[in-house]
């Protein structure tokens, strides 16, 4: 009888080591803020506007607003097609990234690239990231109705079925209610102003705040170094 108290106590007093060394790992993880990567183009880069003004900045600084630790890093290469994003993923996206934006494929939209070419391209940006484990939001783009019908139903059919396909967080078009404004974009017509730029955060918003739950759901799942 004595021995199986003995027992019973040793296990209740493990199981609470347990429980206090769990607790302290994610106490030690919630410390940290979340580094979220936002892999794009010119969009992402801040093409125009001040780099305080960067889709990046005002981003962290509207998910900070709502109480989220976060960092949000500017991988935004202005010009890029979706295959020249996949052709840095790895230098951009370092070890101990937590969290990609996905937001490329303007570019292969306003040359008319070949919507295959871009579904492959970001296929494999999609694969290679949930290999690592790190959730994606991606950012979806539509193409301009100049190119026809026939190539918008093409190109704006694959960040949907993309989404669905890898299971990532979407949002369908990062320009909505900002493309074809001319109070919200610059004297170019397709990148958007400052102003512009706060309606594309206010926009995507919640799907960012879904991203960093994700991130902080992977991360305490994540075994410790």
């Amino acid at each position: 009888m004595l021995h199986r108290r003995g027992e019973t106590a040793f296990k209740a007093m493990a199981g609470l080591w347990m429980a206090l060394a769990l607790f302290t790992f994610a106490s030690a993880a919630s410390a940290e803020p979340v580094r979220i990567v936002a892999l794009g183009d010119s969009l992402t880069a801040g093409y125009g506007v001040a780099p305080a003004k960067a889709f990046p900045v005002q981003l962290e600084a509207a998910l900070k607003a709502k109480g989220l630790d976060v960092v949000v890093e500017n991988a935004g290469v202005s010009g890029e097609t979706a295959a020249q994003g996949l052709a840095r993923l790895d230098w951009s996206v370092p070890e101990g990234t937590e969290a990609v934006i996905v937001a490329l494929g303007a570019n292969d939209m306003l040359r008319g690239l070949d919507p295959k070419a871009t579904r492959a391209a970001l296929a494999e940006i999609l694969a290679r990231l949930k290999a690592r484990g790190i959730p994606v939001l991606l950012a979806g783009m539509k193409a301009a109705p100049n190119l026809g019908t026939e190539y918008r139903a093409r190109f704006d059919a694959v960040y949907p079925e993309l989404a669905g396909q890898y299971g990532v967080l979407l949002y369908p078009f990062l320009l909505d209610k900002v493309a074809g404004l001319r109070e919200l974009n610059q004297k170019d017509g397709i990148h958007p102003t400052p102003e512009g730029v706060a309606v594309m955060v206010a926009g995507i918003l919640p799907q960012a705040e879904e991203l960093v739950a994700q991130a902080k759901a992977a991360a305490a799942l994540r075994p410790r170094r």
